[in-house]
């Protein structure tokens, strides 16, 4: 077995991602554990690199599986070639990891072993903390999505929830470097493209998504979901970009160079931008996912609590 899977001596989570050593969870979660009443948990990161090979997507839900204190996970990055690499040994998939095919979280449940995407719902309540109330319905504003990874495709299912009635952008436009994703993208969607409006391009160059960008109508959102910025380095925008007026833009890292929140920093008093980085959706996603794993509920007085630590 693999070094980094050593048998747990503790009730463990794990953080499977690229560069899991970077992130604050590694300092926030003792304390979040501590708040929680779980000062016996601990925390460990698997990195693996980017679109890695099958088995070794195999090889850590092996573990993570039949491992009696490894409690759960948390999947970054690796969110889709995970879950079509172990679908098969998963013994719960819940709705929202079934129609995007991916997975946020890796937890136990009277003795199941449970797949979950997360994303739909972390993403929802990061977007509604800076999203206005009837934003799409008073301005009538375009989505541009860069890259068609996990979190995209769980926007665009949040987007696409019956709850928010005529609240809903106008188009959604997902753009892709590679098409085998984008096509992958469009498939996981046809369950929705009934309800929303839904565009998918192919470019390769960020001059390209500059060119998306700059044709979008005012009081739109463009989000950086690609990875760069955190996986690798760079922006899918070049330093030319050019903002419609009263636009967000958000960038869901946290950590990393943030090139691309950068890009729209230096325009946002021309243009009046509201520009976000990923800390919330950074708190969301994470205590989704603890919830998920430890079986506590996460909110109100409680997530405020969470985050206030997090920040210190």
């Amino acid at each position: 077995m693999n070094k980094r899977l050593e048998k747990a001596t503790q009730p463990t989570l794990y953080f499977i991602g690229v560069t899991t050593g970077a992130s604050s969870i590694m300092k926030v979660f003792p304390k979040w554990a501590k708040a929680l009443g779980l000062s016996d948990a601990v925390i460990k990161g698997i990195d693996l690199p980017l679109h890695a090979p099958e088995k070794d997507y195999r090889e850590v839900v092996d573990f993570l599986k039949n491992d009696p204190l490894s409690l759960g996970a948390l999947v970054t990055t690796h969110k889709i070639d995970l879950f079509k690499a172990c679908q098969d040994m998963f013994d719960f998939i819940d709705p929202y990891a079934e129609t995007l095919g991916e997975v946020s979280s890796l937890s136990k449940n009277n003795g199941l072993f449970c797949a979950h995407a997360k994303d739909p719902i972390s993403s929802g309540l990061a977007l509604e903390a800076f999203v206005p109330p009837n934003f799409w319905k008073n301005h009538s504003g375009e989505v541009l999505l860069l890259g068609a990874g996990g979190s995209t495709l769980a926007m665009c299912l949040y987007f696409a929830q019956d709850k928010h009635g005529d609240n809903v952008p106008r188009k959604i436009t997902i753009s892709n470097r590679s098409t085998p994703r984008l096509e992958s993208a469009e498939n996981h969607l046809a369950k929705i493209a009934s309800r929303i409006n839904l565009d998918y391009k192919h470019c390769p160059n960020p001059i390209q998504n500059d060119e998306l960008i700059a044709a979008l109508p005012p009081y739109s959102l463009v989000v950086n979901a690609t990875g760069l910025g955190k996986d690798a380095p760079g922006s899918p925008t070049t330093d030319t970009v050019s903002y419609p007026m009263n636009s967000l833009a958000w960038e869901i890292n946290y950590r990393g160079d943030l090139l691309f929140m950068q890009q729209a920093l230096d325009q946002k008093e021309l243009k009046n931008l509201v520009v976000e980085d990923g800390w919330i959706y950074f708190i969301h996603g994470w205590t989704q996912v603890i919830s998920e794993v430890f079986h506590i509920p996460i909110e109100g007085e409680l997530l405020a609590k969470l985050n206030e630590i997090a920040r210190v």
